[in-house]
């Protein structure tokens, strides 16, 4: 098809065909960058975390008179909760994984601060720690109840032991084992890695290193110490009512504050993620949606001031194909036009985006798509104009009004 006569046309009227290029160049670069940060939130949300995520709950509870007796009071209730008929196993824990809340430390391969060095968010549960967060133990072997021990308040020592996950594992041994090896804490203190967890995440979702997780054979202090239990598969409500009116029993001066479910906790944590998710996607229905009506306004607009000249064309041997494909072929030329523009706003939203809130740059395969779609709506908002366009009678051309 000639477009010389398309790009007269264009020419005597530039305003909209402008306007709407624009708008197209715009919706195309907020599009794929919003398309791309929602992909990346989902994947996010739908990470591995490396736990019975759906079986597990915790009880969180205050000291509250001194019939309270520390370490053996903890226990009690933990014979509780692992004799309750729905529970596969139950553990004291100072902070929970996916919650936001947690401990960290830096760990070494070498005394005084040396050699190479792994942050770690640990945990500090008992012998059935492993199996209460449904994690796999690649290598090595678990605590052994006789190590797991209650410190002192503010103390600074440190447990013996510790188990730690692959991530860990390859970044303070990279091609080696851990397994066996020694680590220091800040204070030089020998710890020793007798087990190796697959994978788990840690309590901040966000981190770039939620994965660097550590267990440490500890029996959290009263203050910060909640019970974590893991229900046989299906079970969880019906051990976290269990669990709850068990513990309520017990008078042994602590009371029960609350008892939520681990999948409560991690779709808090990631309420602020699937949010904007949701929030992008609707800002990306709304702009392809007014970037569709802007194609369809314009095209309709141009079909209604060319009647005459379409009803002359047609008296002088188009056909209604060729009328069709006409205002099809100026609307495509109009999107291309915003679509390259657009694709040059994309990479420097993109660029910007990276720069400034650190996140990856913009993947090509998304500016390719977005330009695709970008096309087919314009198409689809086009096609009932033209489509009336070629309706016109030839007879369109002998009226005077």
């Amino acid at each position: 098809m000639d477009i010389k006569p398309i790009l007269s046309s264009l020419r005597r009227s530039p305003t909209g065909a402008i306007l709407v290029a624009l708008q197209i160049a715009f919706a195309l670069a907020i599009t794929v960058n919003s398309l791309y940060i929602i992909k990346q939130r989902l994947d996010l949300i739908g990470r591995d975390p490396g736990m019975d995520v759906a079986n597990i709950f915790f009880v969180a509870w205050v000291p509250s008179s001194d019939r309270f007796q520390g370490e053996a009071t903890m226990r009690e209730d933990l014979r509780v909760l692992r004799g309750l008929p729905g529970v596969e196993a139950a553990t004291t824990v100072h902070a929970i994984p996916l919650s936001g809340g947690g401990s960290s430390t830096s760990m070494y391969t070498e005394p005084a601060e040396k050699g190479r060095r792994g942050d770690i968010n640990y945990f500090q549960v008992d012998e059935q720690g492993i199996e209460t967060f449904g994690t796999r133990l690649a290598e090595g072997r678990n605590f052994e109840a006789s190590v797991v021990r209650k410190f002192d308040r503010n103390s600074s020592e440190s447990p013996s032991e510790i188990i730690i996950t692959r991530d860990v594992a390859a970044e303070l041994f990279p091609g080696a084992s851990a397994l066996g090896k020694t680590l220091y804490t800040g204070l030089g203190d020998p710890v020793t890695v007798i087990g190796i967890i697959d994978h788990m995440h840690g309590s901040w979702p966000s981190w770039d290193k939620v994965g660097n997780v550590a267990l440490f054979p500890v029996i959290a202090d009263e203050q910060t110490a909640r019970y974590m239990v893991r229900a046989k598969p299906g079970r969880r409500d019906e051990a976290m009512r269990a669990a709850e009116e068990a513990l309520g029993k017990i008078d042994n001066g602590r009371v029960i504050l609350r008892v939520r479910s681990l999948e409560y906790v991690a779709a808090s944590s990631y309420a602020s993620d699937r949010a904007m998710a949701v929030y992008l996607g609707v800002v990306v229905a709304l702009l392809l949606g007014i970037a569709a009506l802007g194609i369809f306004g314009l095209a309709a607009f141009n079909v209604s001031t060319r009647t005459k000249q379409i009803g002359t064309r047609r008296a002088v041997g188009a056909r209604r194909t060729d009328i069709l494909h006409y205002f099809l072929a100026e609307n495509w030329l109009i999107t291309t036009v915003g679509v390259l523009f657009g694709c040059v706003l994309a990479l420097l939203l993109g660029y910007w985006l990276s720069t400034t809130f650190e996140l990856p740059r913009l993947n090509l395969y998304y500016l390719v798509g977005g330009v695709v779609v970008l096309w087919v709506v314009s198409l689809a908002a086009a096609l009932r104009p033209a489509r009336r366009a070629s309706m016109v009678s030839p007879a369109i051309a002998t009226r005077t009004v």
